[in-house]
């Protein structure tokens, strides 16, 4: 550590179950995710940093949007990050437009309130889920547009999506629709680097030194995550329901995790 301060006092994360944490920790102990790892890369440089992280699972843009916009805007952040979109992408309506449309309006919003604004690119989950081959266009459609979008703001873009590593099957939970601890924390370096923060680089975008080993069955895997994924679209259910922030408020953010997290 070089001890350079960072400019930012005032970090809110914005977004769903990837930016809450689900698959770096559980329920129990406590999420952690590649949000609040990179709020512990920022508070190790600004001690006095205080971090809010308003995203809740199973939310789609629209409900982000429309949800999280208004109270992160209160919060009068110096740096936001909104990612949001792959939920859309699994509904059998996309509507990639649609979609970018309400992130741009909060990069639009955010932006302009005077906070530097981070996103990130989708790596293509179908080399990780076979069975969902047929929204590989919808990935490409998604992720174009949110790097236009981003251009137009000023908006800094964490290219996860361009790297081979991002569809390794170690950076993946079981469930693959979350990242893993790992990946969490490959994420975390990633955005940490496209801030251009000190004692950062692109090591996050190299592979593993060993290849990876056998998958497990998409059989298994069907009955075990999609299947009860699907009984809840059907019964208008989400996983996110009764949910709320797990960190509503701007508080000082530790710079070591919480065991167990």
């Amino acid at each position: 550590m070089t001890g350079t301060p960072v400019p930012f006092s005032r970090f809110v994360a914005l977004g769903d179950s990837q930016t809450e944490g689900v698959g770096d920790g559980d329920d129990v102990t406590g999420l952690r995710g590649w949000a609040d790892r990179l709020a512990e890369i920022l508070a190790r440089q600004n001690p006095g940093l205080r971090y809010a992280n308003l995203a809740v699972r199973g939310r789609v843009a629209g409900e982000v949007h429309a949800g999280q916009l208004a109270p992160a805007l209160a919060l009068r952040p110096d740096l936001a990050t909104v990612v949001a979109g792959v939920n859309d992408l699994l509904r059998p309506r996309f509507d990639a437009d649609e979609v970018v449309g309400h992130l741009e309006a909060m990069f639009a919003a955010l932006t302009a309130s005077g906070a530097r604004v981070a996103t990130l690119t989708v790596p293509d989950v179908t080399r990780v889920i076979p069975l969902a081959r047929p929204v590989r266009s919808r990935i490409t459609a998604l992720n174009d547009r949110v790097r236009a979008a981003a251009d137009r703001h000023g908006v800094v873009v964490a290219e996860t999506g361009l790297h081979a590593v991002g569809s390794d099957p170690r950076l993946w939970s079981t469930d693959r629709l979350h990242a893993s601890p790992v990946g969490h924390e490959r994420i975390a370096a990633a955005v940490a680097h496209s801030l251009g923060l000190p004692d950062t680089d692109d090591s996050w975008t190299l592979p593993f030194p060993t290849p990876p080993g056998p998958g497990g069955g998409d059989l298994r895997w069907a009955a075990e995550f999609l299947g009860p994924w699907l009984g809840r679209r059907l019964r208008g259910r989400s996983s996110g329901d009764d949910r709320s922030a797990k960190r509503p408020d701007l508080t000082p953010m530790a710079t070591e995790p919480v065991a167990g997290a």
